[in-house]
């Protein structure tokens, strides 16, 4: 038995927002629980609504910018930067911006929607 498994089919995630979410691995894909790895690009004018998760969430800017508002503090990325936003942190996504940004994200546990608390 190999003790590696190469991902050469990420499941595309279903969106409405224009957003592409590839996940490597997680829930969606290889049922791990610990950890989710997605690729993800998201047009200019993409935003979220706030969110609480139950997660730890990296995020690493391979192109373009994002913008994160956390708790009351507005932070932008730009190519090559990364964050950390902790577990029970309030935040709001968003790509306010002209160009698509194109990032990775990895959240520790996996990412799943009932435990990114959403605003709706």
């Amino acid at each position: 038995m190999k003790k590696y498994f190469i991902q050469k089919a990420p499941f595309v995630v279903p969106t409405t927002d224009g957003k592409l979410i590839k996940e490597h691995h997680g829930l969606a894909t290889t049922n791990n629980s610990a950890i989710s790895i997605a690729h993800m690009i998201a047009p200019p004018g993409w935003s979220e609504p706030f969110q609480t998760p139950e997660f730890d969430e990296y995020t690493y800017i391979i192109k373009g910018k994002k913008q994160f508002i956390i708790e009351d503090e507005t932070v932008v990325l730009e190519t090559g930067q990364s964050i950390k936003i902790e577990k029970n942190t309030r935040v709001q996504y968003s790509n306010p911006f002209d160009e698509p940004c194109e990032y990775l994200a990895i959240c520790t546990p996996a990412f799943s929607m009932d435990a990114v608390n959403r605003e709706e």
